[in-house]
């Protein structure tokens, strides 16, 4: 529709006029400032030439009215049957865009490292991750989910020696004894780096059988979590298989792109390095004084591998926000030896979750897991909905699904940037600005439905009421909502859509009694409320957050 406005504004101007927004609107339906654009240019009156341009579109039959307002806003006001012709089609599709038809898009995400636990930044990772691959989805993109995990590298060291001192603590603990004893006692380091250099080697047996179960632990729990998120990938690339190819990638590229170290040396080598300080970033080590490729290397062989698997057209790696500056230099270096790989590459840093003060703290005392998390906001479900006439296996089931979509929403709500203070309360509210208030309006939608059908009544759009509401809407903003989303990579304004649509459906449905079979418009109220389920049900699978026919 913003496109639609915009072409007839620029028939009726007879000329190009680049830069001006047409964009909903509080006042109307939408409204555009191109007069005021034009009139800066022209050093003319913008309420003049706004109502000269009003005048030039005339009577057309997309809207009932335009009006000039304030400093010479344009402001248009859709016709009904617009509205009508709109709701008829809505359906499964609706919202659902060409945009991406065809295009192969990675999306690397989640990315939780073996040996140790999966915590509430993997969650954020996730529950970005998996949006934007639906978002991508539904506007035609042919997506690959691609979790990179970390099997390799001192983080398995740290968690084999901590198994090795005490083999009754779980990985996670063991990893976290491990790190402490690297920072605290020189021979604990030392062993702990010989540990590592023989992991690369696989060199001894004892060391390996018990990588090898540490390895299976941790991935048979991880599964267990992307179950419950609802995520289901389609390759796992783990660091052991790209490290090999990252390093011979430098090692043909040095004295080119990469440099032997100048300083840091250990046993007569030196590392090698990307000298960033020559493109305005800093200088990273890409094969360390051990001759083992590190991060750096190993995603310069990820991307190499990824493409190799999937000949990609973008591939998206969703991260925390701390490594940007790191990312800023890996992506660098991957433009000067690869550098179409490195133009189908983007890189997304999100926020930070955090905890307020005493209300949980995970058994490491540092870090807090993800299924402590849901585990939490779980308990705070069923305690809210244990009066409820439901069985306890319905109880249960609900807890467990709306707890997932109360920390979707949490997650989602923000700019993909943005830290998070995670509100327990808030988050599980059934009123406004959360997952379970949209889940609770698509469920009384539902109610509503097996309503009219027990009474018979079949919706339909042949008899619409005069008055047009903010319902109706909301619905027809639904399919720029998504592709915008798609376009900003951000899923926040998919949030907001489908928070302000559960509004405008509350309010009506406080208002009207839509089920009755004396009231001749109570067809139309059934199909609106169709419609509405519609549209909640994509956007909700859009945000990976399950719909519930009652709660």
């Amino acid at each position: 529709m913003k496109e639609e406005i915009k072409n007839i504004i620029q028939k009726a101007v007879g000329k190009d006029v680049p830069d001006f927004s047409v964009e909903t609107s509080v006042h109307a339906d939408y409204s555009s400032n191109v007069a005021l654009i034009l009139a800066k240019k022209e050093n003319k009156n913008p309420r003049e030439v706004a109502e000269n341009i009003k005048e030039k579109i005339g009577n057309n039959n997309l809207f009932f009215k335009i009006e000039v307002a304030g400093p010479g806003f344009i402001n248009f006001y859709l016709s009904k049957e617009y509205f009508i012709d709109n709701l008829k089609s809505i359906n499964k599709n609706y919202g659902k865009g060409n945009e991406l038809k065809n295009k192969k898009i990675v999306v690397d995400y989640t990315d939780p490292n073996p040996f140790k636990e999966f915590h509430i930044g993997h969650l954020m990772s996730n529950a970005i991750g998996e949006s934007l691959c639906r978002i991508f989805e539904f506007q035609g993109a042919k997506v690959k989910r691609v979790c990179y995990q970390g099997d390799v590298g001192m983080h398995v060291a740290k968690a084999i020696y901590g198994k090795m001192k005490n083999e009754n603590l779980p990985w996670g603990q063991a990893y976290a004894f491990g790190a402490q004893k690297f920072e605290e006692d020189e021979n604990a380091k030392k062993e702990i780096t010989e540990l590592n250099i023989k992991i690369y080697q696989k060199s001894d047996k004892n060391i390996n059988k018990l990588y090898d179960e540490g390895k299976k632990d941790s991935l048979k729990y991880f599964d267990g979590i992307y179950k419950q998120l609802g995520t289901k990938f389609d390759s796992f690339i783990f660091e052991s298989e790209v490290g090999s190819i990252g390093k011979k990638i430098v090692e043909k590229n040095l004295g080119k792109v990469f440099i032997n170290g100048l300083s840091e040396k250990s046993d007569g080598k030196e590392p090698i390095v990307f000298p960033g300080e020559r493109y305005g970033l800093h200088t990273r080590v890409f094969i360390n004084s051990e001759g083992l490729p590190t991060y750096e290397a190993k995603d310069l062989g990820l991307a190499e591998l990824k493409y190799k698997k999937f000949k990609y057209d973008e591939s998206l790696i969703i991260t925390g926000n701390e490594v940007n500056e790191y990312f800023k230099v890996m992506l660098c270096a991957m433009d000067k030896v690869n550098p179409e790989l490195a133009k189908k590459t983007k890189h997304i840093g999100h926020g930070m979750m955090r905890l307020p003060e005493g209300k949980m703290s995970s058994r490491t005392g540092k870090v807090i897991t993800g299924e402590s998390l849901i585990k939490k906001v779980e308990e705070l479900v069923e305690e809210k909905i244990k009066d409820r006439e439901l069985s306890g296996k319905e109880k249960k089931e609900i807890s467990e699904i709306v707890a997932i979509g109360a920390i979707k929403y949490s997650v989602l709500k923000q700019s993909i940037g943005s830290d998070i203070i995670y509100d327990f309360d808030k988050s599980i509210s059934f009123e406004g600005d959360s997952g379970p208030y949209l889940q609770y309006s698509y469920a009384r939608a539902q109610s509503v439905l097996r309503k009219a059908k027990a009474e018979k009544i079949k919706p339909n759009f042949k008899k619409a009421p005069n008055e047009i509401t903010q319902l109706e809407k909301n619905m027809s903003y639904f399919p720029e909502v998504v592709s915008k989303s798609q376009e900003t990579f951000e899923p926040h304004f998919l949030v907001l859509h489908l928070t302000e649509l559960a509004g405008a459906f509350n309010n009506y449905y406080a208002k009207n009694k839509i089920v009755d079979k004396s009231d001749e418009y109570s067809p139309y109220k059934v199909a609106l409320t169709g419609a509405f389920t519609m549209i909640m049900e994509n956007g909700l699978w859009m945000l990976g957050i399950k719909t519930l026919e009652k709660m």
